[in-house]
């Protein structure tokens, strides 16, 4: 089955890459595809394809052309796109869900009433919407481990700054257009910091340093200021987080 406007579609990306694309922006039909896809395109484990990674709405294949030609390899992903209906394919096994503890609003997190007047929202209410929304892990990117995740209530549609702020903290939860963005490192941003966490996307130290995986569900849960606290006290947890699978 194929989606709105005729797609998917495969492109091209220089000499080794191709690209599977499932719409022209992030819906979440799109985003389950492109994971789907992306763990059938890993299952076939075709020789000569030496990496794969999914984004907001497509899958994108590292391949040598040396030992899987161009053609070859089109070819076989046409086949893989025919074999199924992948806008209503189940999400990939193996996934995890998270929840994260936050501290919202306050000097830490400076911009939740900004952020929640634009979603229609007292500061409360706000932080009770976001604190319940699971939300789903829709790519990593921008900095290493650093997660996409959404998509929240429609009110929650909100735009991103007009201006940059020069940098937030690791840790910092940030909000636009109905996605979260969990910051791996300090960095500048135009999303609105709504909470902040000491969870690690990102661990250099680790054999596998990425902590979070496209697929996974996450929910932040707010903590009082002594929780937090607390939190970074102990520091033999990762920011105080709890993970269980999916089943």
């Amino acid at each position: 089955m194929q989606g709105p406007d005729l797609y998917p579609q495969i492109h091209p990306i220089g000499l080794t890459g191709l690209l599977v694309r499932f719409a022209d922006r992030l819906t979440e039909p799109a985003n389950r595809a492109a994971l789907a896809f992306r763990a059938a395109v890993e299952a076939e484990d075709w020789p000569g394809v030496a990496e794969t990674s999914s984004s907001l709405a497509s899958t994108y294949l590292r391949f040598d052309p040396l030992h899987l030609p161009h053609a070859e390899l089109t070819a076989r992903l046409h086949r893989l796109i025919a074999s199924a209906d992948w806008y209503a394919a189940p999400p990939p096994q193996g996934r995890c869900l998270w929840r994260i503890p936050t501290l919202y609003g306050g000097p830490g997190a400076p911009q939740l009433a900004e952020a929640a007047s634009l979603a229609g929202q007292s500061e409360a209410e706000a932080i009770a919407t976001l604190s319940a929304a699971r939300t789903r892990v829709l790519t990593l990117g921008f900095a290493p481990g650093q997660p996409y995740l959404g998509e929240l209530p429609e009110n929650w549609n909100i735009p991103r700054q007009s201006a940059i702020t020069p940098q937030v903290p690791a840790g910092a939860l940030v909000v636009a257009v109905r996605q979260f963005v969990l910051f791996a490192n300090p960095s500048p941003t135009g999303w609105r910091h709504v909470g902040q966490t000491a969870f690690r996307c990102f661990r250099a130290e680790a054999e596998d340093p990425f902590t979070l995986r496209a697929g996974d569900e996450v929910q932040f849960p707010a903590v009082t200021i002594g929780q937090y606290r607390e939190i970074l006290a102990d520091g033999t947890t990762n920011g105080g987080a709890s993970v269980e699978p999916i089943v």
